[in-house]
This record gives structure tokens, sequence and C-alpha cells, in this order.
């Protein structure tokens, strides 16, 4: 079965709650897919504070870089949110090859056109 790297930026409140989802209904997802949808890797300043969540060793990360460029993952869900550092590693995803999931309102009304163009010319939704 192909399998679906997915690297998290952004580990607070709904980052921890992405990652868990992700965790408990790997099983059901790679039914539904026909992929298996694994969680490699997350990024965040702080990778210390317990978030309620059991995560494998190894995935958690303060290198944000490393997530982006890492060959095991395919999507790059975006939730560090805000205009500045969030908009450079979207670009730096998808120049990267990497398809990206963002709920960064914000980001996509002031920056969703050259995002979107970005996409566009890299091939990645």
């Amino acid at each position: 079965m192909k399998e679906i790297g997915v690297g998290i930026l952004g580990f607070g409140t709904v980052g921890a709650g992405v990652a868990a989802g992700l965790l408990k209904n790997r099983a059901t997802l790679s039914q539904r897919l026909g992929a298996d949808v694994v969680l490699r890797k997350i990024a965040d300043l702080d990778i210390t504070t317990d978030r309620g969540v059991k995560i494998p060793a190894g995935i958690l990360s303060t290198d944000a870089m490393a997530v982006i460029h890492d060959p095991s993952v395919q999507i790059i869900v975006e939730l560090i949110g805000g205009t500045g550092i969030a908009k450079k590693f979207i670009l730096e995803a998808i120049a990267s090859g990497k398809c990206v999931v963002t709920a960064n309102k914000r980001l996509l009304a002031e920056s969703g056109k050259e995002i979107f163009e970005a996409a566009g010319k890299a091939g990645v939704d």
C-alpha cells in the first residue's frame, strides 16, 4: 500500500488535535484513501510541553525546515498561524514539491494569490 507522509508545523492546541486524529484514525484513513497516511514529523518551538498526545519517538523537532525537506513527507500541514514565518514555510514547502494544508485564513486572504500561483507552478496542491 502506498504511504503518504505528513509533517505538521505547529504543535499547539490545533496541531496536537490534528496529530491525535492522524494517529488515532490511521487505519480508517488508510482504508478510505487506499493509502497509508503516516505522521512523520512535527515541528514546534516548544517540544517539551505535554500536549496530551502520545507522539512516537523521533517525530518531534524544533526545526521546521527539516520537516519541510524530509523526503518521507509529502504533505505539510501548517498550523502556526500569522502571516510571517507561516508564509515563508508554506512557500518553501511548495518550492520543495510538497502539498500544503493550512487553516490560516488571514494568510490566505493576504497572500492567497501568491501561494496558489506558487503551487500551480510547482504542480502541487
